[in-house]
């Protein structure tokens, strides 16, 4: 049988398709890494990796080992959890994932906070586009996701935490701008820019523009919430962004403005989201609860949902 440090080295070169960022990232050496692979393939009298002086493939087989590695990493690893966190709450390594919609505009407010309360947390954090962060936590890539809600799949639990506003961006000259709101008739026709398909706000968008009769620029995608705010600011359009930016980004450029609209509230929920399976879902309703409470201090014009509370209502 291949031991679990074989399995780490084929899963990060399966990632990567390069033996040194594959080694780096499981923390060895080039050499050692692809001696441990080759003596994998000769315990399984198969070939799993593809090796050419351009390029690194895994094969089809290697493909298929991979993914079951995966599975048997996380399963160790939620072992050694269980094993050091038994009555100690939320100590050692937190793999916690985020789309680049939220991280950036929250976690340097509750970082200190988690700091505090959990001296003896290591978090990784990585951002992943929101459409494809559930399937990773199933995967085994993350202890942990922030995300919106709801959230597929049948094998994960959610809290949800707050409500974030949607609210429409416009340049300072832009005829919307010296309104105190904007109605359904104002923005008939305005074209209106979006991150691009993969990101929920995209969808969400993307919705909001078909029931205002407004026109959403398709040659115009911005790839992230900074460029999109670029070009608002430039009169390419107006756009919608969530209030984690605006207080974060857009309260301090005075480029740009956001207009209430008239009747109409738009948001999007935000939850923790993490496998049935994981033996910290005690700890994660505590953290649920921290966060919560951080939001009422950072955001008081958020609606903080508690664990009772419905993502759909």
């Amino acid at each position: 049988m291949p031991n679990l440090r074989q399995l780490e080295y084929l899963v990060a070169l399966s990632e990567t398709r390069h033996f040194r960022r594959a080694a780096e990232r499981a923390n060895t050496t080039q050499p050692t890494l692809s001696e441990q692979l080759k003596s994998l393939e000769t315990r399984l009298g198969a070939q799993l990796v593809e090796r050419s002086k351009n390029r690194v493939l895994l094969t089809p087989l290697g493909q298929q080992v991979a993914e079951i590695a995966r599975r048997m990493l996380a399963d160790a690893n939620e072992i050694k959890t269980l094993a050091s966190s038994c009555g100690a709450g939320l100590t050692g390594l937190l793999r916690l994932g985020f789309p680049p919609t939220i991280g950036p505009y929250l976690l340097p407010l509750v970082i200190p906070e988690l700091q505090t309360h959990y001296p003896d947390l290591k978090l990784y954090v990585r951002e992943e586009l929101p459409v494809s962060l559930p399937h990773s936590l199933e995967e085994g890539n993350y202890d942990l996701i922030m995300s919106l809600l709801p959230a597929g799949g049948s094998e994960l639990a959610s809290v949800p935490l707050f409500r974030e506003p949607l609210l429409l961006t416009v340049a300072r000259n832009h005829p919307l701008a010296g309104r105190r709101s904007a109605t359904r008739e104002s923005l008939a026709g305005v074209d209106v820019l979006a991150l691009g398909k993969g990101h929920q706000l995209h969808d969400a968008v993307l919705a909001l523009c078909e029931d205002f009769g407004a026109n959403l620029r398709f040659d115009y995608e911005g790839t992230s919430l900074d460029t999109l705010r670029e070009m608002v600011a430039m009169n390419l359009g107006v756009t919608f962004l969530p209030g984690l930016y605006v207080k974060a980004v857009v309260s301090r450029d005075e480029s740009v403005t956001t207009v209430e609209l008239d009747g109409r509230k738009n948001h999007r929920t935000v939850g923790l989201i993490w496998r049935k399976t994981s033996s910290r879902n005690a700890t994660y309703l505590e953290l649920a609860d921290l966060l919560r409470n951080q939001i009422r201090r950072h955001f008081p014009d958020f609606m903080v949902l508690g664990a009772t509370d419905s993502a759909d209502r």
